[in-house]
Formats: structure tokens, C-alpha cells, sequence
């Protein structure tokens, strides 16, 4: 496109020094001169027009870290450093255009660039944590106070044995230090970050096969031979105490684990049952794992930058359980009764956790002696024990032991003070994982806080009468009933079976989960999913914490649920009430409720936040005030501002700088009641304007006069009516934005500019409150020409001027533009249509930048905006079947 613009005005120029001279010494006329006014507008309109690009890119990515500020979007700090990049890089490249356009004139806005640069680089990298301390402890050497040392989990079995005296497994830890000794080794936490740098938050595919990379490069990495030495002596001290070969359970405790709405629960690894000359292999494995799917995602819900994620490793050894399972001190979605609720299996606790089994489930008393309120026995039709060799094996449950209760009376009374004990030491509801070894000692392998949810309808302790519990059924049939409630609520949906990983790669925003088992790793769906059903699982599984933490409404237990709910059809569950229903109900706990704002409040969402308030923030608003120059440039916003505002006013002066004939600049005379001036890059006028003045019938611009149809063709009626709040917003917005205040004086309020050629055409405008650009190009060369169209602002509040934006875009979309809506700013754009049909664009386009105008203010009146909408659609048919009017004079401008 330069490069046409630039060929068709060489002539021109030629023509027009060779007939009036130019000053200087040389002759008018003279080749050299002629060549070094061809040169001098060729390198200051290339400049303006890059200048322009960039600064549409800079815009268009502040809007885009503007609504990732909301916090309803999951993003990482690979958004973060991405998008301070990508804006860094397009305003040094503005301020360089401008630079080359006033040579000289406006270098102080390099110092400020690097001013603001220095400021945010705090934000964007931040300080890597201390490398400095022990490589591995013993559990036995600490507490709830080594938790940045060892993580919480680890901290916590230390301060249950050392101050409470309750049994837990022997073992010891990698630290955090110990741990980041082993990534840094080799150069591997560079080669992690350099991958991680490349992913795309919101691509399940990109992430897992990440994620798969970055495992194996960490399971086939070398151990530095220090840490590998520090594990070998733990594991022989251990081993001496013990008079024997053990075997250990390798568990992860990262420093963010086990926090209270933060458990990461069954996001990282554990390896059972391992050998000694497998333990520094395990140790790999369950670091590898902070870079597993599950965990990934996980973190990203919850605003992590990977660098908070610091990993330690426990080595436990281990308990070969007869029976195992969870106790919860409170009941997790009904805190109000006075029970605990305990979860049994026969084995290790594994089946319970990660949700393969329906477990045993006793509601104990809270109060002495605890009797067992109520029990249900679950089938437990596999369990997991230790292999004589190493590692787990699942086997089938045999007989009557499927169905055989796991606890007795007695030792769920017992269970339940000891959990009582720990509830009372910490001052808060716990989620305890429990072994029962064979000699019918109780062990504690892990304890960490947990928040409640409340049901939003009361239920009975167990799922059995489902039929009657809570209000009457709405009148949709039930599919399903039963099962019980692991998050609380109610959502509709379509019903989205996964069974594999190649499942969860392809499920769909707002769809119901429905799995077999509540396995921990389907917890990367829970970002898209409204709603989860589970054949089997329980209240205390993983995926039923992470489902609680997220706000997703889970019925787990559900018998058949897999091939009785069909793929696609739309139901709605109704966690509360435990049952599934067909369709959508009027259920007010299953109406859509906001996204909510996740991010807020999270490392990540506090890096974007500091560094925006260096870059989106707009100070410079009124060129005419003192204060709008380089030294007043705080953000990066400003010096766009700036840049673009002085861009244009060095392209009206280049006339005069470069004896440019009077005609290149004029204000286009018309009866509209705003300021147009036009700069005529060769060939956009007809003949020799003499005069300040031009009328359209002597515009020569193809794109210009198709705009021009549009913005006149139907004449605006004003204002639509406000109503009090939509008065109320606009009065507010203006006391709180000096930029809407109508008596600032301002050239850039006033004025709209047209750069134009036969075929090129380039509106930069404010009209009222609102800032458009338009820019195109427009020839028989279908395959060159498009148009693209930029929408921003208005006088009411931003939820109004979201609105409007939209409402812009749905129009656009009508007439087959690509649109994007990024909080107020609409953008817009069509290529590749033959001339005639970029022609009515055009119009389309000027019509919606004069018939817009002020719509914000009723953006909240939903049958005000559907009667809009019907008139502009209307008008704008009947424009294009009009077609274009032939101008004449200063009566067609008007």
C-alpha cells in the first residue's frame, strides 16, 4: 500500500516542483531537488504510516491486558511478559517513526520510554527466591514453622509428631533450596522457562503436549551429585534405625500446597511403596509433576506464577494399610451439623483420594463418645496394596470383603478424636488422610485445612431418599437421582462424556463433565466445565476439593451415569438435590450466574496490574495544555498519545516546510458542523484547488466519497432520550474525565482528518465523545483491498461503552466484517471484495461513526438498543440500494 501511494504521487511532485520552484539555491525544477522532495515525502509518509500501525497495535494490546484485569479469564505470567513485550517493543517503534518525522524534535520521549521500561521490569521478571539452605532435613527437625523450608504438608506431620504426639510416618524431605538446586543444574529451569515462555493458556492440546515435554526433561536429568548424596544418607540413617531395607512413599509438599483455598490436591504426583535404589528416580518423577496438565491449569485458575510454585519432596516411609481413607471435621457441604464425616476403603487410602471407589462413609458425632450417626457401605469392588516387590498393586476385592464394612463403631470413635485433637490444635476444620497399619494403629499421613460450602437446600446425610429432599421437583423429567453432593449448586448444560485424555483435549466451554471415576487429573476441565457427574468418588476425593474450590457443582456416585446421560443432550444437575434433569431448569441455583473474578488478588493478576498502571493509564489529554509534552509522559499510553497527536500535525506542516503547493492541505467545505481537513497525497482531488477551501465534488477519492455517502446520507436526529441512570452515568464519567468536558478547548475535539489519494483513504476522527479510524483501500485490484475500522470511547460509564462497542461490532458482523470487542474498543475489518462491494462497506462504516454517536447512554434500556439496532439496519438497506448520489458543489458535501 505504501508503496502504490508513494508511485502514484512521484509524479505529481515532479510536475508540481517543476512548474512552481522550490527554495533553495539550485534552480527550480532541478533533478536534485526534485529528488530530494520525492525522497522527503516518501520517508515521512512511510514513517506516518508505521507510526500508525504500531500504534494501533499498542492500542489494541492495552485493551487486551484492560479486560484480562477483570480476572474472569485464567491467564499465566507468560501473558504477563508477552504482552509487556509486544507494547514495549511497538512504542519504542512509535517514538522511532516520530523521531524520523521531527528529526531531532521529541528525543527527551526516549528517556521517558526508558523510565517507564525500568518500572514495570519489576513486575514482568521479579526476583528469583533465595537459593540458600539446607538440601534435606529429617522430619523430626521440624514443624509448622518450617513450612517455606519443607512446604506445608511435610511442616505439618513434623508438628503433629513433634508437638502432638501422633503417629506418622518416619521420613525426612528435599527442600525448596534442595529441589531448585536440581532444575538449576544443567541449565534445566532455563530450558523449562524458554518452553514455557511459548505456551497458550487457553489450548489443551498446546499445554498437554508441553506438559509432556517438560516432565521428560526432568525425569531424564541429572541429580547434582550433592543432593544425590544428601537422599543417599537419610535413606542409610533410616535405614539403620529401622535394622532394614525400607520402602518410602514419595510425596510432594510444594511451598503453595495445602493452603486453605489452594490445596492443589491430587495435582502433583506420589510414588508408593519405592526402593531405596529408586528413590532419587521417584524424587524426579513427583518434581516432574508440577509440570503435569492437571497442575498447570490448576495453577493457572489460580494466578501462579511458576516461580511461587517452589517444590519439595517428603520420603515417608511406608505404611503397608490394612484400611485407609479421609476424615473431614467438618461436613464440607453442610458445616452447619454437628459431624464428622469419615471415608473408608480397604488398602491404602489411594482409591479414596483419587476417586476410583465409592467408598464406606460413617457421619460421627462430634461430641463424646462420637457415635456413628449414620453409616453407608459402599462396594468396594477394587483396593490397592503394596507389591512384595515394589510399587502398588490393584486388586479385585474377593468374596464378602467388597461389601464388608472397613471400621468398626469403635475405631471410628477412636478416628474421630484424634482428628477432634487436630482440629482443635490448628483452630480449623481439617482434611486428614489416614492409614490403618496392620497392628490396628492409626497413622496420619497428611492433614491440611479445607473451607466449606454450604448446600443451597437442605439434604440428608445421605443420598438413599434423594426423592425427597428439598422443594418439589420442577417439571423437566429426572434422568438421574442419587449419588451424593461433592460441590454444592446446580448448571446446565450439554452432556460431555470423557473417558481418555483425547476426550479432555476436545471438551467445550459450559459442558457437563460426565466420567466413570472422579479422577484428579479431569481437574483441568473444571475451568470449562458448569457442572461434573461422576459414576463413582466421593465428598473427600481430589477432584471434589478442586470442585469446591472452583465453584462447579458435582454429584459423584451416580450410578450408570455414563450410558444413561446421552453425549450432547442438554441437562440440568442439580448437585444440591442430587439429581439430573432433562433440559434447562427454572431452578434459581441452575441460572447462569458471573464468571467469577478467579485472578483478583493472585500473584499473576497482581504482576498485570502493577505493570498496567505503567502502561494503560491515559494523563495526556488535552493537546493545547502546557502539560502535554515528553516530560509529562508517565505511562506508555501517554506517549502514544502524544506521538500520534504530534504524527499528524508534522504531516499538515510538511507543506509548508517543504514548499508544498497550498492544495495538498484544505478544509473540505460542507454544512456539517464539524471541522474536515484533507491532505491530498497526489492524485485525490480533480484538477488545481486555488484556496484554502475544497468541496466534495472535487474529491477525487474513491474510499473518501463512499465514506463520505455514508456519514451523509441519512442526517443524524441527535441524542436518543436518556433516562436517569443513563444521565446519572454520563454526568458522572464527566466529572471523573476531564477528556469529556466540551469546554476544553482542543484541536483534535474539533477537527477530523483526511489523508487521501485516488484509491487510499485514512480518517482519523473524533466525533463527540467517541474516537474512530477508518482506513482504506479501494481499486479494481480486488485481491489488494480492505478496510479496517477502529471504534473507542464514549461519554457514559465503562459497562455502557462495553455495550455500545458490542452493539457496533453485531452490526459490523451483519455485513460479514471480522470484529473483535476488547472492553470499549470495537475493531473492525473486510479485504478482498471487489471494488463496488468495498464501496458500500465504506458506507456502512460511515454511517455507524455518525449514527452511534451518544447510543452509550442507553446501552442499559434493552428495548431502546433492539429499536436502534431495526433503524440502522433499516437505514443502511436503504442506503445501499439507493446507491451512491452524484455530488455537486458545496450542496452535495452538505
Amino acid at each position: 500500500m505504501v508503496g502504490k501511494a508513494v508511485q502514484v504521487v512521484t509524479t505529481w511532485i515532479r510536475e508540481t516542483a517543476l512548474k512552481l520552484g522550490l527554495s533553495g539555491s539550485r534552480r527550480p525544477g532541478s533533478p536534485r531537488n526534485v529528488d530530494e522532495l520525492r525522497l522527503a515525502f516518501q520517508h515521512r509518509y512511510h514513517h506516518f504510516k508505521l507510526l500508525l500501525s504500531a500504534n494501533n497495535r499498542a492500542l489494541e494490546i492495552m485493551s487486551e491486558m484492560e479486560e484480562m484485569l477483570r480476572g474472569t479469564r485464567p491467564f499465566g505470567m507468560t501473558f504477563v511478559r508477552s504482552r509487556c513485550t509486544r507494547v514495549s517493543t511497538h512504542v519504542f517503534q512509535i517514538i522511532q517513526h516520530l523521531d524520523a518525522l521531527a528529526p531531532g524534535k521529541y528525543t527527551e520521549l526516549y528517556e521517558r520510554f526508558r523510565h517507564i521500561q525500568r518500572q514495570i521490569n519489576p513486575f514482568v521478571h521479579g526476583d528469583r527466591p533465595r537459593r540458600e539452605g539446607p538440601l534435606v532435613v529429617p522430619l523430626d527437625r521440624v514443624a509448622k514453622e518450617s513450612a517455606d523450608l519443607v512446604g506445608s504438608k511435610m511442616a505439618a506431620l513434623g508438628e503433629l509428631s513433634q508437638r502432638l504426639g501422633v503417629a506418622t510416618p518416619r521420613g525426612f524431605a528435599v527442600t525448596a533450596f534442595g529441589t531448585a538446586r536440581f532444575l538449576e543444574h544443567d541449565d534445566l529451569q532455563t530450558e523449562i522457562e524458554r518452553r514455557l515462555q511459548a505456551a497458550h493458556p487457553e489450548r489443551l492440546d498446546e499445554l498437554f503436549a508441553l506438559s509432556a515435554q517438560i516432565q521428560q526433561l526432568i525425569i531424564q536429568a541429572p541429580v547434582p551429585s550433592e543432593l544425590e548424596q544428601a537422599v543417599e544418607e537419610h535413606i542409610r540413617r533410616l535405614e539403620e534405625e529401622r535394622g532394614g531395607p525400607l520402602r518410602f512413599a514419595v510425596r510432594s509438599s510444594s511451598l503453595v500446597e495445602d493452603l486453605p483455598g489452594m490445596s492443589f490436591a491430587g495435582q502433583f504426583r506420589s510414588e508408593l511403596n519405592v526402593s531405596s535404589e529408586n528413590a532419587l528416580q521417584a524424587f524426579k518423577e513427583v518434581v516432574a509433576s508440577k509440570y503435569g496438565l492437571a497442575a498447570m491449569t490448576y495453577r493457572l485458575r489460580h494466578g501462579l506464577r511458576d516461580e511461587d510454585v517452589a517444590m519439595c519432596v517428603g520420603f515417608l516411609e511406608m505404611v503397608d494399610a490394612v484400611a485407609g481413607g479421609v476424615v473431614y471435621t467438618r461436613h464440607p457441604v453442610r458445616p452447619d451439623e454437628d459431624v464428622l464425616v469419615i471415608n473408608a476403603v480397604w488398602g491404602l487410602p489411594k482409591s479414596v483420594v483419587d476417586g476410583s471407589v465409592s467408598p464406606d462413609a460413617f457421619w460421627v458425632s462430634r461430641r463424646e463418645p462420637h457415635p456413628v450417626v449414620k453409616r453407608t457401605v459402599g462396594r468396594k469392588s477394587v483396593k490397592y496394596v503394596c507389591d512384595p516387590d515394589e510399587g502398588v498393586c490393584r486388586l479385585e476385592t474377593v468374596g464378602e470383603e467388597a461389601d464388608r464394612v472397613c471400621l468398626s463403631d469403635e475405631q471410628a470413635a477412636a478416628l474421630a478424636r484424634l482428628a477432634l485433637r487436630i482440629e482443635a490444635h490448628y483452630g480449623a476444620a481439617q482434611d486428614i488422610e489416614w492409614a490403618l497399619d496392620p497392628s490396628g494403629r492409626v497413622m496420619v499421613l497428611q492433614t491440611r485445612p479445607f473451607g466449606t460450602q454450604r448446600a443451597a437446600v437442605s439434604e440428608p446425610l445421605h443420598g438413599e431418599d434423594s426423592g425427597a429432599v428439598g422443594e418439589a421437583s420442577p417439571p423437566q423429567k429426572v434422568l438421574l437421582s442419587g449419588g451424593v453432593t461433592a460441590s454444592p449448586g446446580a448448571a446446565s448444560g450439554p452432556v460431555f462424556l470423557v473417558r481418555r485424555d483425547a476426550d479432555a483435549l476436545a471438551f467445550p466451554e459450559g459442558a457437563v463433565l460426565v466420567v466413570g471415576q472422579a479422577l484428579p487429573r479431569w481437574a483441568t476441565l473444571l475451568g470449562r466445565a458448569v457442572a461434573v457427574v461422576s459414576e463413582q468418588g466421593s465428598v473427600a476425593g481430589h477432584l471434589a476439593n478442586v470442585a469446591r474450590e472452583f465453584g462447579v457443582p458435582a454429584l459423584f456416585g451416580v450410578p450408570e451415569a455414563c450410558s444413561r446421560l446421552d453425549p450432547g443432550r442438554v441437562v440440568t444437575v442439580d448437585a444440591d438435590r442430587r439429581r439430573i434433569y432433562a433440559g434447562k431448569t427454572d431452578l434459581p441455583s441452575a441460572a447462569p450466574s458471573p464468571r467469577p473474578a478467579l485472578m483478583i488478588g493472585t500473584p499473576v493478576h497482581a504482576a498485570l496490574e502493577g505493570a498496567c498502571r505503567h502502561i494503560v493509564p491515559l494523563h495526556l489529554l488535552d493537546p493545547d495544555s502546557p502539560r502535554f509534552s515528553p516530560r509529562h509522559c508517565t505511562t506508555f499510553h501517554d506517549i502514544t498519545r502524544f506521538c500520534h497527536e504530534k504524527a499528524v500535525a508534522e504531516m499538515f506542516r510538511f507543506g509548508s516546510e517543504h514548499d508544498f503547493p497550498e492544495r495538498a492541505a484544505k478544509q473540505l467545505r460542507c454544512r456539517v458542523p464539524m471541522q474536515f481537513w484533507i491532505i491530498d497525497l497526489d492524485d485525490g482531488f480533480i484538477g488545481d484547488i486555488p484556496g484554502p477551501y475544497v468541496t466534495l465534488d472535487r474529491i477525487a477519492s474513491i474510499p473518501m466519497r463512499a465514506l463520505w455517502e455514508g456519514m451523509t446520507a441519512v442526517p443524524w436526529e441527535g441524542p436518543p432520550p436518556v433516562d436517569t441512570r443513563g444521565f446519572m452515568s454520563v454526568l458522572m464519567e464527566a466529572t471523573a474525565n476531564p477528556a469529556l468536558d466540551p469546554a476544553v478547548a482542543s484541536p483534535y475535539a474539533v477537527r477530523n482528518y483526511f489523508m487521501i489519494s485516488r484509491h487510499f483513504c485514512s480518517l482519523q476522527s473524533r466525533f463527540g465523545f467517541h474516537f474512530s479510524t477508518v482506513e482504506a483501500l479501494v481499486s479494481d485490484r480486488t485481491s489488494e483491498n480492505y478496510a479496517s475500522f477502529q471504534f473507542k470511547g464514549g461519554a457514559a460509564d465503562l459497562r455502557r461503552r462495553i455495550l455500545r462497542a458490542r452493539f457496533v461490532a453485531d452490526l459490523l458482523e451483519v455485513f460479514d466484517f471480522r470484529c473483535e470487542v476488547r472492553e470499549d474498543a470495537a475493531f473492525a475489518r473486510v479485504e478482498g471484495r471487489p471494488l463496488p462491494e468495498m464501496e458500500d462497506r465504506l458506507r456502512i462504516l460511515g454511517h455507524l461513526i455518525i449514527h452511534t454517536r451518544q447510543l452509550d447512554m442507553v446501552m442499559d434500556n434493552a428495548a431502546s438498543v433492539v429499536h436502534h439496532k431495526r433503524k440502522m439496519l433499516e437505514e443502511i438497506e436503504g442506503m445501499l440500494r439507493r446507491g451512491p448520489a452524484e455530488p455537486s458543489g458545496e450542496e452535495a458535501a452538505s
